[in-house]
């Protein structure tokens, strides 16, 4: 299982030309490893995680899931993909405010048809597995930010995706709190044994991560690690 980018470019209209937000990238993420891009506002890391997620369809180049190419697939294909092979972490977890930690997990996999039951005991254990076991009935204004992130997380893993894609996480939180979710986010990469990808521009919380990736002006630099 993994996830492979393969002379990725990515244009986007600007008045009468166009301009390239992704140049001709490549990237190779094993699975149960952690590839950190980094790089300036305006790079190309957020392009490079949205083509990733096959939320934006790139003009050339080839994204490859447990082997499987995307390139032509239908709408409905890609949706079914995303739903079962990628688990996205958003920079902002955006939970509904009305449902408590394990119910907003839980959502997720009564959409993909599970049980009642199969969805609540999955939550469950994901809440434990990112330290929140305690907290399964608090709403979200119950929760501290960190421990926000910490449920995105989870929920992000619910339909046990091959991919996890991970968009500034730590943004929002303060250095302990921050380096605490980058560890999290490493352990449960190496125990479900995932192909992450973290965008972050905190070079400070790296030491745990795989492999650095650098994206300049839409270019990916070689792995520095």
């Amino acid at each position: 299982m993994s996830l492979e980018l393969t002379d990725i470019t990515l244009t986007y209209p600007d008045g009468a030309s166009r301009l390239t937000a992704l140049d001709r990238v490549t990237l190779h993420v094993p699975a149960g490893s952690v590839t950190a891009v980094v790089g300036p506002s305006g790079s190309g890391k957020s392009s490079l995680l949205a083509v990733a997620a096959t939320l934006i369809t790139s003009d050339h180049g080839t994204v490859t899931i447990d082997g499987t190419s995307t390139t032509g697939m239908k709408r409905a294909a890609l949706t079914e993909l995303r739903r079962h092979r990628i688990g996205i972490v958003f920079q902002q977890p955006n939970l509904l405010p009305s449902l408590t930690a394990a119910e907003q997990l839980e959502v997720m996999a009564r959409i993909d048809g599970r049980s009642p039951v199969k969805a609540r005991t999955r939550a469950l254990e994901l809440l434990d597995a990112v330290g929140l076991a305690d907290q399964a009935r608090r709403r979200p204004h119950q929760l501290s930010g960190g421990q926000r992130q910490r449920v995105n997380i989870a929920r992000a893993l619910m339909n046990d995706p091959t991919v996890l894609l991970v968009d500034e996480p730590t943004s929002a939180l303060d250095h302990a709190r921050g380096a605490a979710v980058i560890d999290l986010i490493t352990e449960l990469t190496h125990r479900q044994a995932t192909a992450t990808v973290l965008v972050t521009h905190d070079p400070t919380h790296l030491t745990a991560v795989d492999q650095i990736a650098e994206v300049h002006d839409g270019r990916l630099r070689v792995p520095c690690r």
